[in-house]
């Protein structure tokens, strides 16, 4: 059976912020400005983002509230609440241990129905987790309106309070410069938001529809070692150690619950084991690149923009710039939530045409798993 995209819903918290304001939101450590800071936004060519929090630090939504309006964007007088028989939710940065994200979504919701819920948490590659479960149940015939969601607030985890008791103990900014910038590059890149796509056995007959042909993912875990964390730490031979293996004293001291990036790993691995995965898709499910119409291309810096540019060339599967669809710069880094919100963007973009392939790349630097969708305009 087949399986469409019939509509796609966005909730982005408060105004954008430009990348001069962001420390009136994030904070300073130890008062001073991030020595990092204007490296790391000249070359991530990131202009604006969205935080769920104002200037004094006071949240203004939370990940859930988020999830829950992005799925309120999709309904009308044609489809309830109750009509949804399936939520599928995504996420890198759930608000508490248990319940699950998802469980916690569908209370915000309401509704007058039990549905079934299930909740993906991890990094980038839980959006389309979500998405594929999703898509897999249409398909099998055993939903009719199913909804996949993805959303993050990781505005709270790039606050300057998170780092103030580590820098006042261990003095990092001075002492441990690659440490510490690790715990500073991400602070600049990430952004808050919830998107929603709805997932349907037919097309719309008043527009246009993404057909889902195919998900396919992948990870590289077995081989490569932990790249991005949180509430974890590493030592010196590479082995993460989680919060709950450390002191309480800990968790402040050690900054254990900011998101930290070993940036070497990063430069190393994404780009590369992302191309060669490409290729093998190609030859598993026949196609090349003069068969994708539009790539859109999940990236936490524009930085790698060339990178995968290059690579792809040299490896002989090159889709050129003039095929990519992004809006990293307008949106930032909204990690799960970001192949959603090229999806949605585009749908409501005018340019697609029917008979268009698109290629959604998803890559996710936190052990290297990736993850690419092809669909149809139809």
């Amino acid at each position: 059976m087949n399986v469409y995209i019939n509509r796609a819903a966005r909730f982005l918290p408060n105004d954008p912020v430009g990348n001069d304001d962001m420390e009136a939101y994030l904070g300073m450590i130890d008062g001073k400005p991030s020595k990092a800071r204007r490296i790391i936004l000249r070359r991530n060519g990131i202009k604006q983002r969205y935080y769920a929090l104002d200037k004094e630090g006071h949240v203004t939504h939370t990940n859930v509230e988020m999830a829950a309006n992005a799925v309120r964007g999709l309904l009308d007088n044609k489809l309830t609440i109750d009509d949804i028989d399936l939520l599928a939710c995504g996420t890198g940065s759930p608000e508490q241990l248990i319940p699950s994200h998802g469980v916690m979504v569908h209370g915000e919701l309401g509704g007058q129905k039990n549905i079934e819920v299930v909740s993906f948490a991890g990094s980038c590659c839980t959006g389309v987790d979500a998405l594929k479960y999703a898509f897999m149940a249409v398909s099998m015939g055993m939903s009719e309106n199913a909804v996949a969601v993805a959303s993050e607030r990781l505005s709270p985890w790039m606050k300057a309070s998170y780092f103030q008791e580590e820098s006042e103990q261990l003095a990092l900014l001075e002492d441990q410069p690659m440490l510490a910038f690790q715990k500073d590059f991400l602070r600049w890149m990430l952004s808050d938001g919830a998107f929603a796509l709805l997932l349907q056995h037919e097309p719309v007959s008043d527009g246009l529809s993404l057909r889902v042909d195919w998900i396919d993912i992948t990870s590289f875990a077995n081989t490569k070692e932990t790249c991005m964390y949180a509430g974890a730490d590493k030592d010196l031979d590479g082995h993460l150690n989680g919060w709950a293996s450390y002191p309480q004293k800990d968790w402040l001291t050690k900054s254990l619950f900011a998101v930290k990036q070993d940036t070497r790993l990063l430069a190393e691995n994404i780009v590369p084991l992302g191309v060669e995965y490409l290729k093998q898709l190609g030859a598993k499910y026949h196609f090349t690149p003069d068969d994708i119409d539009w790539l859109l291309p999940h990236m936490s810096s524009m930085f790698f923009k060339d990178v995968i540019l290059e690579e792809s060339k040299a490896r002989g599967f090159f889709i050129p710039e003039e095929k990519w669809f992004y809006n990293l710069p307008e949106i930032g880094n909204i990690g799960s939530a970001s192949a959603f919100a090229m999806i949605e963007e585009l749908m409501r973009s005018g340019k697609l045409e029917k008979g268009q392939k698109v290629m959604v790349m998803i890559p996710e630097s936190a052990r290297f798993s990736y993850s690419y969708c092809m669909l149809t305009v139809c």
